[in-house]
């Protein structure tokens, strides 16, 4: 083989390395309108794409001892063209088979742990073994082409597949999915081994064989067919946009509620539930809306002057919406708002009517909460916690006792942390690790309130300072339709309080929040199973 024999080996060899890592990064991304982007879903596709990989190589090993490695390497190249084709077509009947109809949070533990792991067995195993034959037979044609060891052609395989993979991860996250969208990127990566293998074929058989060109015809297919389908909308529902971000996947989608015309923001949801709503007016949302709980301070409060708010998790910014028409006559909203997707921050302009860029309303777009809380002041009245990955899943580092500490460092003497807990009860192995949590961090008791008719749970602690007892002194404003809310809350069953101290706590060093949400979700699965 001559020297641009082996460059072209090793090319491909690259190539291919970019495309598989294209293929991993991506999978997660297909499977997520359906089963979400938790640790188990990664867990389940990184474990099929090694898995793959692992039986790629033995495949690979016996077809480089056959008499023609290279016209084996192309005919490979374009199966795993044809099998990448086809993914976001292939996705949403697939999904279907192991997540049917429309389930509910509290249904769905077994379909996120089984479910997800059937469905990238389907869909990613086959294209992943055809790749991971590639290495094996292009070190199998270098060593038999220019005569190097097998360890020299080998590491030269894996050096050169390795750069092509760190090219497809940052080219996946980076460019391809925010620019293309996820169709296009499965693609795309379809179309580039589709002309590996033609080129491999071609140069190895100076023409193309009739298998190879079987398969080619079918990879053209997939080409102009395939497109990546989301679970529908609710009954109900229409879908006023979706879109691909560097981060998940967004659906704006609009319907009625308790008789109004309501908008809900979708990520990375195929469940019964949503990340942000609007309404036509700012104020309460119906009941059953956890954001009308962070209303509650300020109105205890029972000042005038300006509202100080950080609203960690803005989404399409509903917490600023519901403050602005909640908030007594007498005091006037001043809020930042931190979301890290900047395409949430698009579509909440877009159609949740999000305000930005006044002096009152400032968003930092792109930035993690925890960072950009570092740039903010130490006088707030009010932070709001409510970021979440996925429809479960608080981010690790949001939940820890050192993060707390600093949000009370952030808070002037008496300001508030409420903190929104997704779980099935104020006995929720989640809502208690938070909420004992951040008791710890501030040294005070810590206030949970359930929300009637959802999954959530709103945690209210203050800085050097104790929230109301629930009927108690300070509970009731004046206000005879907010009071009526506030004794909704104080009913028996719906508060709780938590003691510094009272149990474990989240550190950054010990964090089990992942073991504690999948606890939850089995927990909450158990209570809807025994329920009449």
């Amino acid at each position: 083989m001559s020297a641009r024999g082996s460059a072209g080996t090793l090319a491909v060899a690259g190539l291919a390395g970019t495309s598989s890592m294209i293929l991993e990064l991506a999978a997660v991304r297909l499977l997520a309108p359906w089963f979400g982007t938790s640790s188990q879903v990664w867990t389940h596709v990184i474990g099929v794409v090694l898995l793959a990989l692992a039986s790629g190589y033995l495949l690979g090993a016996r077809l480089s001892r056959g008499r023609d490695p290279a016209r084996s390497l192309g005919l490979c190249l374009l199966g795993a063209a044809c099998a990448t084709g086809w993914l976001p077509a292939a996705t949403a009947p697939v999904a279907a088979w192991f997540r049917p109809g429309e389930v509910a949070l509290d249904e769905a533990a077994e379909l996120l742990r089984w479910g997800s792991l059937a469905t990238a067995l389907v869909l990613f195993l086959p294209g992943t073994l055809v790749l991971g034959c590639v290495p094996p037979l292009a070190s199998e044609l270098l060593q038999r082409g220019a005569g190097r060891s097998a360890g020299d052609a080998g590491g030269r395989v894996l050096a050169v597949s390795t750069i092509g993979s760190l090219a497809g991860t940052f080219a996946t996250t980076y460019v391809a999915l925010p620019q293309l969208g996820l169709s296009r990127t499965f693609l795309g990566a379809a179309a580039l081994l589709a002309l590996l293998g033609i080129a491999v074929l071609a140069t190895a058989a100076r023409s193309l064989p009739a298998a190879g060109l079987g398969l080619l015809a079918v990879t053209l297919g997939s080409l102009a067919a395939s497109r990546a389908r989301a679970p529908g909308s609710a009954p109900g529902w229409r879908l006023l946009e979706a879109r691909e971000s560097a981060y998940q996947s967004l659906r704006a989608v609009e319907g009625e509620d308790g008789g109004r015309t309501m908008r809900r923001l979708q990520v990375n949801e195929g469940f019964d539930s949503f990340q942000s709503v609007w309404q036509k007016a700012p104020g309460f949302l119906p009941d059953g809306y956890y954001y009308n709980f962070f209303a509650y301070p300020p109105r205890w409060a029972q000042r005038s002057g300006p509202w100080r708010v950080a609203v960690l998790g803005l989404g399409a910014g509903t917490a600023w919406r519901v403050l602005e028409g909640a908030l007594p006559p007498s005091m006037a909203l001043d809020s930042t708002g931190i979301e890290i997707d900047p395409a949430v921050v698009d579509l909440g302009e877009r159609w949740f009517e999000l305000r930005t860029g006044d002096a009152s309303r400032r968003v930092l777009s792109g930035w993690d909460a925890r960072t950009a809380l570092r740039r903010l002041g130490d006088d707030l009245d009010q932070v709001v916690l409510d970021a979440y990955a996925n429809q479960m899943e608080i981010p690790a580092h949001l939940c820890t006792l050192e993060f707390f500490r600093e949000v009370e460092a952030h808070l002037a003497r008496g300001g508030w942390l409420c903190v929104n807990v997704g779980g099935f009860g104020l006995g929720d192995p989640v809502v208690e690790a938070v909420a004992t949590t951040a008791a710890s961090a501030f040294g005070q008791r810590l206030l949970a309130l359930r929300v009637p008719f959802s999954r959530n749970c709103v945690l209210f602690v203050r800085a050097r300072a104790e929230a109301p007892e629930p009927e108690g002194p300070g509970w009731y404003t004046g206000d005879a339709e907010f009071d009526e809310r506030l004794s909704r809350s104080a009913l028996p069953g719906a508060w709780r309080w938590f003691a510094p101290g009272s149990a474990p706590v989240l550190t950054e060093d010990r964090n089990p929040i992942d073991a504690l949400q999948r606890r939850s979700v089995e927990e909450g699965r158990k209570l809807w199973l025994s329920s009449p």
